[in-house]
């Protein structure tokens, strides 16, 4: 049921078209390729060869790792969309 100006299922439609973009941004963000690195690219310790194998490709040490996750900021909710209702608020 849809209210106000929006036809039957326009919120459906516009919540799953911001979780494909948001899947299409996750997925084209770059994993790590080629050969592993013997020592972190940040610290310059050595990587551990079971690191190594489990991740291809890996170019920090798990410390260095953890310290940029830590460092992620998340992305605002921004309805890009422009729906009547977030214009509301």
């Amino acid at each position: 049921m849809a209210g106000g100006w929006a036809r039957d299922g326009a919120v459906s439609e516009q919540i799953e078209a911001t979780i494909n973009d948001e899947l299409a941004r996750l997925k084209a963000q770059k994993a790590p390729v080629g050969e592993s690195l013997k020592y972190c690219a940040e610290c310059e310790e050595e990587i551990p060869e079971a690191r190594r194998k489990a991740v291809p490709g890996v170019k920090l040490c798990i410390d260095c790792m953890q310290d940029k996750d830590a460092a992620f900021k998340a992305r605002g909710g921004i309805n890009r969309r422009g729906s009547k209702d977030s214009q509301l608020k």
